[in-house]
């Protein structure tokens, strides 16, 4: 068993040690939580680019002493045009591509995300310049590539090798690089740079907007400017469920925010006592099963969903998933 950390003062963690590294300096800095968070995960997009960037989207969860906890929701939604209508013209009638620039219809919220954590802190907040200059530094004079990196990038080569931009900043002499090798990102590093001295709105309503809007058309993406120009994250009240071990927060659909609390509500109804038993595991697997399947079946755009999010959290509904495990036997699993 990993042992854990302790310290007095402040904990940061993240994917990679020199994201955990500027969010710990921030707080070690006198700063805020969310201030770290802003600098780690700009850090973040930079030396982990394959799982995290400032092309995705956002979501937070934030306490603060003596208010209750609130949720930011930087989901960007789809572009005005990504309509069944519009796919089937270019031949996808059944499914959406998964690369390329007609798989990239949502507006990346990230960026807004900031923004808007970023207004909690209020007019303390120290300037967005310092936030950002470890993330513009690094990819800027590079970074060495990590061995996941390498491995996810021979993984999905085939749907990434001919995507516009990708090979000249992700490949070497357009083959996978090998771990440790330099990974220079110039583009970001301005792209960073230009956020830090326009300010963040300019990602959806400035000069990097109007330069992204034309390179998607372009390309042939359904995101316009007007996408852009119309998306803010927004503050949210996030979804919440309580244990014997104390209340939980998480995040509101499409998220996993629902299955996450659903599978610690089960678990917990299930009164098992011993870690690592069978007990321990079959309960976990199970709960994880009951929550995927109401997942599934019922998770979605809010507007869309039968009903609200927070009644499958209801006493009633996780009591009837617990009831459903058999505490022998595995549900056959055909979902």
């Amino acid at each position: 068993m990993i042992e854990t950390a302790f310290g007095l003062r402040a904990a940061f963690t993240a994917p990679h040690r020199l994201a955990a590294k500027a969010g710990a300096d921030v707080l070690e800095d006198g700063g805020t939580a969310i201030e770290a968070m802003v600098a780690a995960a700009a850090v973040i997009a930079v030396v982990y680019p394959h799982m995290n960037g400032i092309g995705g989207d956002g979501f937070w969860l934030i306490k603060r002493p003596g208010a209750d906890p609130v949720g930011v929701f930087a989901g960007g939604p789809a572009a005005g045009l990504a309509t069944p209508d519009w796919y089937a013209e270019r031949g996808h009638t059944t499914t959406l591509p998964s690369r390329g620039a007609q798989a990239a219809l949502t507006v990346p919220g990230t960026i807004g995300g900031w923004a808007e954590a970023l207004s909690l802190v209020g007019p303390r907040a120290r300037p967005l310049s310092d936030l950002l200059a470890p993330a513009i530094r690094l990819a800027a004079s590079g970074t060495a590539v990590s061995q996941n990196q390498v491995d996810v990038t021979a993984d999905k080569l085939a749907g990434l090798r001919d995507v516009p931009g990708f090979a000249p900043t992700y490949l070497h002499d357009d083959v996978v690089p090998l771990t440790g090798a330099a990974l220079v990102q110039p583009a970001l590093a301005a792209t960073l740079t230009h956020l830090a001295e326009a300010g963040l709105d300019d990602y959806y309503r400035g000069d990097i907007a109007a330069t992204h809007a034309r390179f998607l058309e372009n390309a042939g993406s359904p995101l316009r400017a007007a996408d852009l120009a119309s998306y803010s994250a927004r503050q949210v009240t996030p979804l919440t469920l309580t244990t014997r071990q104390g209340r939980l927060y998480n995040m509101i659909p499409p998220t996993q925010g629902m299955s996450s609390l659903a599978i610690l509500g089960i678990f917990d109804r299930l009164g098992v006592e011993t870690g690592d038993s069978f007990a321990h595991w079959h309960g976990l697997i199970e709960a994880t099963k009951q929550a995927i399947i109401v997942r599934n079946a019922e998770l979605g755009d809010e507007r869309s969903m039968r009903q609200p999010a927070a009644e499958f959290l209801a006493p009633d509904c996780i009591a009837g998933m617990a009831r459903a495990i058999d505490a022998e036997r595995a549900l056959p699993w055909p979902y």
